[in-house]
């Protein structure tokens, strides 16, 4: 009888656990999806995005100057929302955006979106300065897998970590398949209330893809309609291609999935980066892109990608490339072995991950720092001439550390605080240990040993 017992309890718990899997987020009249994001100037303006069911057809945002007194609510300005009808898995929804224009620079707004009876509740943010100015940012490599579940400890420990962050940034494949709505609802709802209070800057992988009836290569249904970014990328490639400035410091959103389909795509891109490097006032300059231009992952080379684009990196002056992907942790630059790394003769390159998928990782030669099966999230500071980066484990330690300094010509000097770190994590994920055969593993074991070596040498 106890058998028995047992053997419907673990049935009914694995069909649970399934269900869950697809776990439904009807959308209701209540918004939800609520998401800040920019299509104009960070210091004078700000755009929400949100989601709710098909009945809602009068959407607008009320925003105020931020108050200790609850009174501030009753001084709320009515801004009417732009509404477009989706079809999401046979159901039609509602996404809403609405744009706060002509506000006050380096000020506290509250805000909160409805349509006049079914409101969120008040959110806050704060505009950007209108001139260079301390701020910092979140960074983060692929999501992707058991958001909900696995990924929620990245996003939340990252804003525990540094709340005074001013933007977030997501190097794609935020999700595992392009359009399926309960991923982007497990991302969304991992996010939480912190996506209505920090800007998002989201950036497409190749997760985001999908082949529409003819065999084209097309960003997630669900892309344009969950995020408000700017529309001022190539045609055809808006809101995954932008640019903005914030106090001093130029993003670049790179559409590398798109520039990797097409070779056409991958020049217009060029062309239009060259453009947008060519016409910087900003004293730094930090691009985004999924695919890695030097990889992490063993067997992976994106070698078109980064022979278009590293030439433009180095000959513009780019300081920081925050990449994904490739579901491990590496951080270097392309320097010669032996050379000093001290005087960057290009971008410094990044690439991570924040969600439980992982790969193998390659141990190349670019590397400085690197880790495998380890969940990550980075935290990036700048004030004025100097750029800190740092980047945690989910479970709160410091892995890596460096810092940049500029000089009044623009060189930039590393100065690498990694070393005095705890060691680096390169152990291989479980299901690799397993499935490999033993010469795979001795393979990688010579490989691990190699990268020791070099890392020994490279000691001053």
């Amino acid at each position: 009888m106890k058998q028995l017992f047992f053997f419907l309890f673990a049935a009914l718990t694995s069909l649970s656990a399934k269900a869950q899997l697809h776990k439904p987020y009807p959308a209701t009249r209540y918004p939800d999806r609520l998401i800040l994001g920019w299509q104009g100037e960070p210091a004078t303006s700000q755009s929400v995005n949100w989601r709710t069911d098909s009945t809602v057809t009068n959407a607008v945002g009320a925003i105020a100057e931020a108050d200790p007194s609850p009174d501030f609510v009753r001084n709320a300005t009515l801004v009417p929302a732009t509404s477009e009808t989706i079809v999401m898995d046979g159901k039609q929804v509602r996404y809403h955006s609405v744009h706060f224009k002509n506000l006050k620079p380096g000020t506290q707004y509250s805000y909160r979106v409805g349509d006049g009876t079914y409101w969120s509740e008040w959110f806050q943010f704060k505009t950007a300065q209108d001139k260079p100015a301390p701020f910092s940012f979140l960074y983060f490599g692929d999501a992707q897998n058991d958001i909900r579940s696995l990924w929620s400890r990245a996003i939340r420990g990252a804003y525990s970590t540094l709340p005074t962050v001013s933007l977030m940034v997501h190097a794609g494949d935020l999700i595992t398949t392009s359009n399926a709505d309960w991923q982007w609802a497990e991302w969304f709802e991992a996010g939480g209330w912190i996506n209505g209070m920090v800007p998002t800057l989201a950036t497409p992988g190749n997760h985001e893809y999908f082949k529409d009836e003819q065999g084209k290569g097309r960003v997630s249904k669900h892309w344009r309609p969950s995020f408000v970014l700017p529309e001022n990328g190539p045609k055809g490639l808006e809101e995954t291609a932008y640019f903005f400035d914030y106090q001093g410091t130029r993003f670049i959103s790179l559409d590398s999935q798109a520039a990797l389909l097409d070779s056409a795509v991958l020049t217009t891109q060029a062309d239009w980066l060259v453009r947008v490097l060519g016409q910087n006032p900003n004293r730094w300059t930090i691009v985004v892109h999924h695919h890695p231009i030097y990889s992490t992952k063993q067997g992976r080379d994106n070698n078109e990608w980064r022979l278009k684009m590293e030439p433009i990196y180095k000959k513009y002056g780019v300081d920081l490339v925050l990449q994904g992907h490739d579901h491990t942790y590496g951080r270097g630059l392309n320097m010669p072995l032996g050379k000093s790394r001290k005087h960057p003769d290009g971008p410094i390159y990044v690439v991570s991950v924040s969600g439980p998928k992982m790969y193998d990782i390659g141990l190349q030669d670019w590397m400085d720092r690197a880790g495998s099966n380890t969940q990550l999230y980075q935290t990036v500071s700048i004030d004025g001439d100097k750029l800190a980066y740092q980047s945690f484990t989910v479970t709160g330690q410091k892995y890596d550390s460096f810092s940049l300094t500029k000089n009044r010509n623009g060189q930039n000097t590393l100065v690498d605080q990694a070393p005095a770190l705890l060691p680096e994590r390169l152990d291989l994920p479980a299901e690799y240990q397993q499935k490999m055969k033993p010469e795979q593993l001795q393979e990688y074991r010579n490989r691990f040993q190699e990268y020791k070596a070099r890392k020994q040498q490279a000691k001053p």
